[in-house]
């Protein structure tokens, strides 16, 4: 029988799965920092769940906003950095980028 737990718990585990296999499959700088949001995205509902199944959906909620808020300042970070790697280098597949080598 499926619960509304379940399916939240299922979700997140689908989000997870679908992270984890962006992250082995592409190699474009700007669907890495994508992926990256579809796996913190994954972890907000965690916590959300993880705080109504402990009986205090108020500290999931709230850890969950403090994630999101984090998330986004380092997603606007990680795009800034892509841009400038494309503007030096001309190219965002990773495998391409050898010049950065220290």
């Amino acid at each position: 029988m499926l619960t509304s737990l379940n399916i939240i718990l299922i979700g997140v585990v689908s989000l997870l799965g679908v992270g984890l296999y962006g992250l082995l499959i592409t190699r474009n700088l700007i669907k890495l920092v994508m992926v990256l949001q579809l796996l913190v995205k994954s972890a907000i509902l965690a916590l959300v769940l993880a705080g109504n199944v402990g009986g205090n959906p108020g500290l999931g909620q709230s850890t969950a906003v403090t994630v999101i808020v984090v998330d986004t300042i380092v997603a606007v970070v990680a795009l800034a950095l892509v841009v400038q790697v494309r503007r030096r280098i001309g190219t965002l597949d990773v495998s391409q980028i050898t010049t950065l080598k220290g």
